[in-house]
């Protein structure tokens, strides 16, 4: 017999159903309460748009046990955990940088207790944050002052704010860039309130070009590194130290954004000691791509500089917590101590495809023993984060037999979460970017997965 609205039961009578205490000792009354009424609402809608439902779908057990289900919300963590095999090292979408193990485990510590963050403990008055960090900061990069705030987008907007608000400041057309999530440096520059004056052309600007752009109004000339892209044929970027020597000259600043940034040397990534070397005033650059840290904006450079920052206003609203001190504090010693393979990104980045290769063939043997149809594949992984983006990693992976479409989704939807990459018609997992300890998992999942497509 088909369902009427007037026979949907009223949620009191609901309640008196013995199945709806259970529900009620695991829930808070309110949640309980607010999820049988959606239930009940979505039934009538249902009905009310001349659906035909049949009455077995109003009965209370029924409805308590979708209410049970809508609320499980309240039990699952907010951040799913996933195995990333896509070869991506810096995957944006999949929270960047793993942390080391002694940086997560800084975290958790300053986490979960009262920590010394504002609060010197030899003379017993008012401390900085950053000074649990700075100290470190400069001894691996040489920089004379530096300063931490949340992400390298605010990292930039703090300097033009603090150093060029109402003064002009001068990039090359060919370095207004775009990154991840529409972050674009000309909308960084309004926002600071700094005016942008563009020289050169998409392709190529000269010194030349900086020099006839700078006037009394100008406070600062602006490099960007090209991170996500590297421009290619009839091209001609001015070097660092030339800007810094007409920025000198001109009584103005040269300041140079990293983006990416890298702490040591990789692939034509430029570091951070290098671009100081070369003038910069003020760098900065993130602290969870190829530094490998937590998100954080990093700004390295003059003493002086440095100081009027910390004086900004807008710096208490962007500088970092008590959580991402502590793990990027650890994070900087592990390469203080010479122990930047301990930081995943690192150790990943810097694998040797040799190795790469025996992982993924166990990795496949251990698909065959469950299974699981696979190939040994050489593959290329990605630095990510915009880092890189012409120098390939070559590695190994598996690559799975099946409909891909199908396949990949299961993984996706698995329980751990897998993310892999379809290539060739085929879903392909990279092993350059399995944490240690995750083969082992991922073989159950993906047998899970094909078991599944049965």
């Amino acid at each position: 017999m088909s369902l009427r609205p007037r026979d949907l039961p009223a949620l009191h009578r609901v309640l008196q159903h013995p199945d709806a205490a259970p529900l009620l000792a695991e829930f808070p009354k309110a949640l309980a309460h607010d999820a049988l009424r959606q239930e009940l609402s979505a039934l009538r809608g249902r009905l009310e748009a001349g659906e035909s439902l049949e009455e077995q779908e109003a009965e209370p057990a029924v409805l308590i046990g979708r209410a049970r289900d809508a609320l499980g919300w309240l039990e699952r963590p907010a951040l799913r955990g996933v195995i990333n095999a896509t070869g991506v090292v810096v995957h944006t979408n999949l929270g960047r940088a793993p942390l080391a193990t002694t940086a997560a485990e800084a975290a958790r510590a300053a986490a979960e207790r009262y920590v010394d963050l504002e609060y010197d403990l030899a003379e017993g008055r008012r401390g900085s944050r950053q000074d649990h960090v700075e100290p470190l900061l400069r001894r691996l990069t040489g920089a004379e002052a530096a300063l931490v705030v949340n992400n390298n987008a605010a990292a930039v907007l703090l300097v033009l704010a603090a150093l060029a608000r109402g003064r002009e400041v001068v990039i090359s057309r060919g370095e207004l860039v775009e990154i991840g999530g529409s972050f674009r440096i000309p909308d960084v520059l309004r926002e600071s309130g700094a005016i942008l004056v563009e020289v050169g052309t998409t392709n190529r600007t000269h010194l030349r070009d900086y020099e006839g752009a700078t006037t009394p109004e100008t406070a600062a000339l602006l490099r960007v590194h090209p991170s996500n892209f590297r421009q290619t044929g009839f091209t001609a970027r001015v070097q660092g130290e030339d800007l810094a020597r007409v920025a000198h000259a001109a009584g103005v600043l040269f300041l140079e954004d990293l983006g990416s940034g890298a702490l040591t040397s990789i692939g034509d990534e430029p570091t951070v000691g290098e671009v100081l070397a070369s003038g910069a005033d003020l760098v900065t650059l993130s602290g969870d791509k190829l530094v490998g840290g937590p998100q954080a904006g990093i700004i390295l450079g003059r003493r002086d500089l440095v100081a009027r920052l910390r004086g900004a206003p807008l710096y208490r609203a962007l500088r970092p917590d008590k959580m991402t001190v502590a793990a990027l504090a650890e994070t900087v010693r592990l390469y203080l101590r010479g122990e930047q393979l301990a930081v995943p990104v690192a150790a990943m980045l810097f694998a040797d495809p040799a190795a790469l290769r025996r992982r993924a063939q166990r990795l496949r043997r251990r698909l065959v023993a469950l299974g699981v149809g696979s190939d040994l594949v050489p593959l290329e992984g990605r630095a990510g984060g915009g880092a890189l983006p012409e120098s390939p990693l070559p590695s190994f992976g598996v690559a799975l037999q099946g409909a891909p479409d199908a396949l990949h989704e299961r993984l996706r939807l698995g329980d751990p979460a897998v993310i892999g990459r379809i290539e060739d018609d085929r879903v392909v997992l990279d092993v350059r970017t399995l944490l240690p300890r995750e083969d082992e998992a991922l073989a159950r999942a993906v047998a899970d997965a094909v078991r599944a497509g049965v």
